[in-house]
């Protein structure tokens, strides 16, 4: 066999395996792709056995003042909101920017790991009748297309995640899902914490801001656990 013969063959093996690496590289691209997209619909049927309309829903954020929030608040649940159902479908009415309802696969596909736990409240069956969760939904309306409130200010102009959900729970409900604390009672020592503080507020920090955070509403003794994955 001449040195032309060997090279073409090897020309031809090479060329072979060039292709081959880029076909099973797209295949575990594509089945990659396929598990990201099918688990959160996985998920979304087991949850419709498990979840009703008025159920909170937490998860760990991938936002950017996600780990400055878990580090201030010692939780790693960063973001919440309420879950509604319409027709079939799972809805979570949130406050991101803006106050808008998200699909739940959506949702829950946004969080880190899709990882997420949803609780009740503590008799449910009683608390929320078709009317008052009728009312929770007007409630919630008022703040539709609402700014994200990136001060943790405590008022209606703006308004962050449990801020959100704490607020229609008082209003619709007359329940106080968690205990409000100041800003200055968290971990704010914290470099990363401190630095996203001075970036909004600068030297002036308002510590006596009042403030719910998804970590008080989280461990709240009128919430029960109903789903985690």
């Amino acid at each position: 066999m001449n040195k032309q013969t060997i090279k073409i063959l090897l020309i031809v093996v090479i060329s072979g395996l060039l292709i081959y690496g880029g076909y099973w590289i797209y295949d575990m691209f594509q089945f990659a792709k396929g598990v990201k997209e099918d688990t959160p619909k996985f998920v979304e049927n087991l949850l419709k056995s498990e979840i009703q309309n008025g159920d909170i829903i937490f998860q760990t954020s991938t936002s950017g003042q996600s780990k400055a929030i878990q580090i201030a608040t010692g939780s790693k649940y960063s973001h919440m909101g309420i879950i509604y159902k319409q027709g079939n479908d799972f809805f979570v009415y949130e406050a991101v920017q803006p106050v808008k309802q998200t699909p739940i696969n959506e949702w829950i596909n946004r969080g880190e790991n899709a990882h997420f736990v949803v609780k009740r409240i503590k008799n449910s069956e009683k608390l929320l009748t078709p009317e008052t969760l009728t009312k929770m939904k007007q409630i919630g309306e008022k703040y539709a297309g609402k700014d994200y409130d990136l001060y943790f200010e405590w008022s209606d102009s703006r308004i962050y995640c449990s801020e959100l959900v704490w607020k229609i729970y008082k209003k619709a409900v007359g329940l106080e899902i968690g205990e409000l604390e100041k800003l200055g009672d968290f971990n704010i020592t914290d470099k990363a914490v401190k630095q996203k503080l001075i970036e909004r507020y600068g030297d002036n920090i308002p510590k006596e801001e009042l403030v719910i955070s998804p970590a008080s509403m989280f461990n709240s003794n009128n919430l029960i656990t109903v789903f985690r994955n």
